[in-house]
């Protein structure tokens, strides 16, 4: 009575009664991996293209600036100068938009695949785990009824 119960044999025997597969685990770890570098290379092109356009349009700006900073004779020249530059910039700015819109409307897409993929995997793989759960757990309780007889 005074004598403290050692239950870690007793939690190892029940702990060895439940087998478990690692290799579930194992294969969800590299369906995660596999999933989060498709989804990475998604984002890492979106970003590339973003930057490329980005750097264009400050390109083509800075390029436009140019002329109107030169030196004009006539003072309406400068305005003719700040319109045509207000006039193309809005006219790149709407190029431009719609190029990041087009950028965006495909990460949207792309994800939306992998997402539908990716659920699609997930059920097969808890479909795979469960059916082979149920035919180990109907092992076990062959073996434990083969043993009680």
């Amino acid at each position: 009575m005074t004598k403290t119960t050692d239950f870690t044999k007793v939690f190892q025997d029940v702990l060895a009664s439940f087998p478990v597969d690692a290799s579930a685990f194992q294969n969800a770890f590299k369906t995660q991996a596999a999933f989060g570098e498709k989804f990475s290379k998604v984002a890492l092109e979106a970003a590339e293209k973003s930057t490329e356009l980005s750097a264009i349009w400050a390109k083509e700006t800075f390029s436009r600036l140019s002329d109107i900073t030169k030196a004009k004779t006539d003072p309406a020249d400068y305005t003719k100068a700040v319109t045509d530059f207000a006039s193309k910039s809005a006219e790149a700015a709407a190029e431009n938009l719609a190029a990041f819109a087009e950028i965006a409307k495909k990460v949207q897409v792309e994800t939306v695949e992998l997402l539908l993929a990716a659920g699609k995997e997930a059920q097969d793989d808890a479909s795979a785990a469960v059916k082979k759960a149920a035919a180990d757990v109907q092992s076990v309780a062959k073996k434990a009824t083969a043993a009680a007889k």
